[in-house]
């Protein structure tokens, strides 16, 4: 058999496991909430490419290459477990099992890894109610996942949107813009317009939308809503006593803030500083999407090197806040035209930083630039560590923190010499090191670190979510 037909006769091979692999994955997810995944990667409703290109990722961040000819058996014997809502990485397992030497069978080896997944099972909760005030850049991400974790129906529940209405077809508009994303691509499913309840239906959900020009016009109540978790995504109100208004409504348990809280607000950086959440906090903040890019990969760095001082330079894509064309703007510079200028302005994701890691307070300056991007941002680190260091051993410590350590959901990791911008849309960790890009001399270090400025950001914020509902299920091996 010459090569060419014995590649092709290999890549048939893997899209018919890939294919037998999807209603494995599919029951896992719809019975027993259980996501499958590939180094944190999922495979939940993903095809036959997809899943395949998602195992070929491995290969940069590991030594060896994963196939779906390993992960296979792995999952057949993950479906014979009694499980509760869990996330299995058959990805690691299948790796561990590759290098582990004890002649264990695939069945064996699978029920020893997985033990404490079977034997620490939860059950599945009751549903929470989710509502979206606003339904912007943002809060059209969150809604797509709200939609797409939705699994069996326990657990968090997206049932209504509050908006402003904007006139005729009103509706009409907002399930266009929700079907249809010009970053993010086409909505992964059905979109319908209920025009006699006012709804929209996605995927099956029911999503009631709510017309209000303020917060405190709303009764939750009325719409079946009670004890629901609010995500405020216009930034309008970023006190205790703005959002508090949201609060004073019936139906209102909780609220989500998707901007830099203000006050004694906290601000939370999911995988940072999130055990700081308590019972009694009432209103969250998530911070910004540029404070939760940057603040994992410096608490890696500080933990392990310590931190003396720092730059932190932000290449951002423009937002809805500036002006397509030269107009006024109560902001210096953002009033020019942001798809045709590079744009110098402030950004406060240093000093944030310093509320999430206290002990960098002082020890950090931050700028920004604006750039003619629509999305996906990169930070560039410049720091003075505390002790000296290598390019290898910087970047082989920051490849084992995305795979093993508890930061390995916030901070990714990429080894590509012509990865660009647009490679990490859709990216659902908070940052992505750029290996090939980082530069050491001793104890001075600069870090590339891309971000989706959306999409990864709307991830940290569900994670916020999960938590304080009690949704957030472990993950196994253990995270």
């Amino acid at each position: 058999m010459n090569k060419q037909e014995d590649h092709f006769g290999r890549w048939k091979n893997r899209e018919e496991i890939a294919e037998a692999m999807i209603p494995m994955i599919g029951k896992l997810y719809r019975e027993k909430n259980v996501t499958t995944t590939v180094y944190s990667r999922t495979l939940v409703n993903k095809s036959v490419i997809q899943i395949l290109k998602t195992h070929r990722f491995v290969k940069q961040i590991e030594d060896a290459e994963l196939s779906v000819v390993d992960t296979f058996p792995i999952l057949q014997e993950v479906v014979k477990l009694d499980l509760g809502p869990s996330r299995i990485d058959i990805g690691k397992v299948a790796v561990a099992f590759k290098t582990d030497n004890r002649g264990l069978s695939v069945a064996e080896f699978v029920a020893e890894e997985l033990k404490s997944a079977v034997e620490n099972k939860i059950d599945l909760p009751e549903p929470t109610d989710v509502v979206l005030y606003g339904f912007g850049r943002i809060g059209r991400i969150l809604a797509r996942l709200l939609i797409e974790k939705v699994g069996s129906g326990h657990g968090l529940r997206l049932k209504a949107i509050v908006v402003r209405e904007s006139g005729k077809n009103d509706l009409q508009k907002r399930a266009s813009l929700m079907r249809r994303d010009s970053v993010h691509g086409p909505f992964h499913g059905t979109i319908a317009v209920d025009e006699e309840d006012n709804a929209l239906i996605a995927n099956g959900n029911f999503i009631k939308v709510i017309y209000a020009n303020d917060p405190s016009e709303v009764d939750y109540t009325e719409y079946g809503l009670n004890n629901a978790i609010l995500i405020d995504n216009t930034g309008k109100w970023r006190d205790a006593e703005g959002l508090g208004v949201h609060l004073s409504r019936p139906g209102i348990d909780r609220v989500i803030l998707t901007a830099p809280g203000k006050g004694d607000l906290k601000n939370i950086v999911h995988g940072v500083n999130n055990d700081l959440i308590s019972d009694d906090d009432k209103i969250i903040s998530a911070a910004s999407c540029t404070t939760n890019a940057i603040v994992p990969p410096l608490k890696a760095l500080n933990d392990k090197f310590g931190i003396e001082h720092g730059h932190v330079e932000t290449v951002h894509s423009y937002t809805n806040d500036q002006n397509l064309l030269d107009n006024f703007h109560k902001g210096p510079r953002r009033g020019r035209a942001a798809p045709l200028n590079m744009v110098i302005t402030e950004t406060g994701a240093a000093t944030a930083a310093a509320k999430a890691l206290p002990e960098l307070a002082g020890k950090l300056s931050g700028n920004s630039i604006r750039v003619p991007t629509p999305n996906v941002s990169l930070a560039i680190l410049n720091l003075t560590l505390g002790k000296e260091t290598s390019l290898d051993e910087l970047n082989d410590y920051l490849r084992w923190v995305s795979l093993h350590s508890p930061l390995q959901r916030q901070i990714d990791y990429v080894s590509s010499p012509d990865a660009v911008s647009t490679d990490f849309v859709g990216s659902r960790h908070a940052s992505v090191i750029d290996a090939e890009a980082t530069l050491v001399d001793g104890r001075y270090c600069v870090l590339y670190v891309w971000y989706d400025n959306e999409f990864g950001y709307s991830c940290q914020v569900m994670r916020i979510l999960q938590q304080i509902s009690g949704v957030e299920y472990p993950g196994y091996p253990w995270e």
